[in-house]
């Protein structure tokens, strides 16, 4: 397992292809950013390259305004395919091997039916679409308390998605933080997802902050993760009650524990 930040949420004291950097000092093995489209590329690919730190994963772009994704959202099929077309060039520059697809908000009108074959779809032309640049595509759940109304929430629903879709370049990305408010035996859950899980991230809960601020036992966490098999990356994702420099005392824990 590699230990690696999401600079899009920590290291936010400095412009974004600065944080590289800062990452690289604190020793993260790599970064993940979550909506590049708003950054400049080309700097971002040269911060990676000079700090020897890779940029793992990037979101598909979610949407104008307050939208939180738009692969289940029926009627906005080809906004989601200009925004993957937007994503793979993203992904080539930065020599990325994961993306994220956001499924969404959808209209409270909107059948359930409808929003999930909208979705299926999108994420079969997503995973045809990066496998030919070789990179693979995850999808998330997202817990409804931080983001009302989101349509794919709880393990249930993403592995009986992705059993739905039965395609090989898809896979689950497993949220800690989104997991353990959602599922009450976090263990069991990456236990009962074991090989659909192809990225991790963590915070700890309830609050999104560093590990130790709340009450997710990361311990039992990684455990399962080592059981079943998961030797990819691990992701800070969390919003540093401080600066994120000031909060990394649960690092050194944290990779004896990946080990």
């Amino acid at each position: 397992m590699q230990l690696i930040a999401n600079i899009s949420m920590m290291f936010t004291e400095t412009a974004i292809a600065d944080r590289l950097e800062a990452a690289q000092r604190a020793g993260f093995e790599g970064v993940e950013i979550q909506f590049p489209e708003v950054s400049d590329v080309t700097s971002l690919r040269a911060a990676s390259d000079a700090t020897g730190l890779p940029v793992t994963l990037i979101n598909v772009p979610r949407g104008p305004g307050d939208a939180v994704g738009l692969a289940a959202l029926p009627g906005q099929e080809d906004a989601y395919r200009a925004a993957v077309a937007v994503c793979a060039e993203q992904a080539e520059a930065l020599g990325v091997r994961k993306v994220n697809v956001l499924a969404g908000r959808p209209p409270k009108d909107a059948a359930y039916g409808a929003c999930l074959d909208t979705l299926r779809h999108n994420l079969m032309h997503t995973a045809d679409v990066m496998a030919k640049i070789g990179v693979r595509v995850m999808v998330e759940p997202v817990n409804r308390g931080d983001v009302p109304g989101f349509f794919l929430s709880g393990l249930a629903d993403g592995l009986a998605l992705l059993d739905g879709i039965d395609h090989p370049n898809l896979a689950l990305q497993f949220d800690l933080y989104h997991m353990a408010i959602t599922e009450p035996d976090l263990p069991g859950a990456i236990r009962r997802a074991g090989p659909c899980i192809g990225h991790v991230q963590f915070a700890d809960t309830p609050g999104r902050n560093e590990p130790g601020t709340g009450v997710t036992d990361f311990a039992a966490a990684f455990a399962a993760l080592r059981e079943i098999g998961y030797d990819a990356e691990i992701s800070a994702e969390y919003n540093p009650r401080s600066t994120a420099t000031e909060g990394l005392g649960w690092m050194s824990e944290f990779k004896r524990m990946m080990t």
